[in-house]
């Protein structure tokens, strides 16, 4: 398995690796910030190597590590071993989740002390099995998304496309049909994380999940999170 770290903007960054579950690569990206402090956050970590130890090493000192909803946990203890220093912030109840790890504090939408002015954050309710943390970095106006909006544009494999196509993002950024049919609770508080991350100025859409937005994805976002 390998990582790759590219650069999105100034400060910015992802690492893309492999995630495969039913025969299905429904892929992998940790998102990397840097503080103006140098210090950085590595938002939803993916399988680790040694490699990417080094590379990270050479753009600043991993000083947080983040777990951005109840899902995306699986490799943080491997990062906690490598980086014993770093304070671990993690979703809403994710700390009854994994009791096997020291995790620093749960997150919410008012933004860590020590990220104020570099960072925007939305606590999305109303999905409680999720609790997904939606991040904004203005300065590269680009917004991060771990589990509600995937984008599958290239699967290869027809049970690739057929389950992607059925769960309605294949071809597009949208929130999954799983979610939004069998795990949303309350359409009403969801719509209120909705208005907050639709009044943030972003552009660029970083998703956990397969191909990224570019450019024009505050519109695409819109559209999406019109069937809520």
């Amino acid at each position: 398995m390998t990582n790759r770290i590219l650069a999105l903007d100034k400060d910015i960054w992802t690492v893309e690796s492999s995630h495969k579950l039913l025969g299905i690569n429904f892929g992998g990206r940790m998102t990397v910030i840097r503080l103006i402090s140098g210090d950085l956050i590595l938002h939803s970590p993916v399988f680790f190597e040694n490699s990417l130890m080094n590379e990270l090493n050479e753009i600043g000192v991993v000083k947080y590590i983040v777990a951005p909803n109840k899902f995306h946990h699986m490799h943080i203890g491997e990062y906690i071993s490598r980086y014993p220093e770093a304070e671990v912030w993690c979703a809403p109840g994710l700390p009854k989740k994994r009791k096997d790890i020291s995790l620093s504090s749960e997150l919410t939408d008012e933004i860590p002390q020590k990220w104020i002015g570099e960072f925007e954050c939305e606590f999305f309710q109303g999905i409680p099995s999720l609790n997904e943390v939606v991040f904004f970095h203005p300065s590269s106006r680009t917004v991060i998304f771990t589990d509600l909006l995937f984008n599958f544009a290239d699967q290869q494999f027809l049970g690739a496309k057929i389950f992607t196509w059925l769960d309605g993002v294949y071809g597009k950024a949208d929130i999954p049909r799983l979610i939004k049919w069998f795990m949303l609770r309350d359409r009403k508080i969801a719509r209120e994380s909705i208005k907050k991350i639709l009044s943030w100025d972003f552009d660029r859409v970083s998703l956990t999940h397969k191909d990224m937005v570019l450019t024009g994805g505050k519109e695409i976002v819109a559209k999406a999170f019109e069937s809520i």
